[in-house]
């Protein structure tokens, strides 16, 4: 009876061990081995696995830069480091694309906008952005879900007063949020800049205003002000061309409303 039981045991026992020497053998001797110059290029790399440069992560764009197939300045969080360090792998000149910031272009938390509605249901931006906006008078402002801190790897997004803020200092640049924000509230900065508009809404001035108090009103005096031409009422909304602007804040004191605002990107670590 016992032998009856222990011979099946042993038959597969000895065909597994057979299957896990054969598996090894085959392992190394066909199996695959990683180029060297790719896991040179991987070492380079921040491994945060953002997506910011195209690809599914760090190990897929350097595969793609071993094989010639990508550029060599699309990692954002790595920024000038990393540039450097694939210039000395890759034995070619590699810039760092200009280092920018996340940043949420609202400010119509909870005291400067009423609710429309009282939205009961699953809790996502995205979601509650389908049913006529969002809870809040203003369509275009954030909805307070927190999609976008769900998905920042670094977690340097908060909600503060029903508004998604970005610590600038935490913020790699990687774009998660601004791919996730179903208003389009996100864009990004560069660092060096320090004049911004916290308002996304493109209604007419009177509209806009009734909506949020904190809103553009598309009055046009930050247009009249900035002798650089840096910024632009387009669609009711003012829109500044950060190629002109030498961040002087005249625009921001002429503002009625308070949206266009003085800021400061740059880390304070550096």
């Amino acid at each position: 009876m016992i032998k009856e039981i222990l011979t099946p045991l042993l038959v597969v026992a000895v065909i597994g061990l057979a299957a896990g020497v054969l598996l090894a053998l085959a392992e190394k001797f066909f199996g695959f081995k990683e180029e060297e110059k790719t896991v040179k290029i991987r070492e380079c790399l921040p491994g945060a696995n953002c997506g910011a440069c195209g690809f599914a992560g760090c190990d897929s764009y350097a595969r793609a830069l071993a094989e010639g197939k990508a550029e060599p300045n699309l990692c954002i969080p790595g920024a000038e480091s990393v540039a450097k360090q694939l210039s000395e792998v890759l034995g070619v000149e590699v810039s760092a694309e200009e280092p920018k910031v996340a940043f949420v272009n609202c400010n119509g938390h909870i005291e400067a906008t009423d609710r429309q509605a009282i939205y009961r249901g699953m809790n996502t931006c995205r979601a509650t952005s389908l049913v006529y906006g969002g809870p809040f008078l203003c369509r275009f402002g954030c909805v307070g879900c927190g999609d976008c801190a769900k998905v920042c790897p670094v977690n340097a997004i908060c909600m503060d007063d029903g508004v998604a803020r970005i610590n600038s200092d935490l913020c790699i640049g990687c774009g998660m949020c601004v791919k996730t924000c179903p208003k389009g509230l996100i864009s990004f900065v560069p660092r060096n800049q320090k004049i911004v508009v916290m308002c996304h809404n493109k209604e007419k001035g009177a509209v806009a205003r009734k909506h949020c108090q904190n809103a553009c009103i598309a009055c046009k005096k930050c247009e009249k002000t900035c002798q650089y031409g840096a910024i632009k009422v387009i669609d009711n909304l003012a829109t500044i061309d950060y190629g002109k602007c030498t961040g002087c804040g005249e625009c921001a004191e002429a503002c009625p409303t308070g949206c266009i605002k003085l800021t400061d990107f740059v880390k304070k670590s550096q």
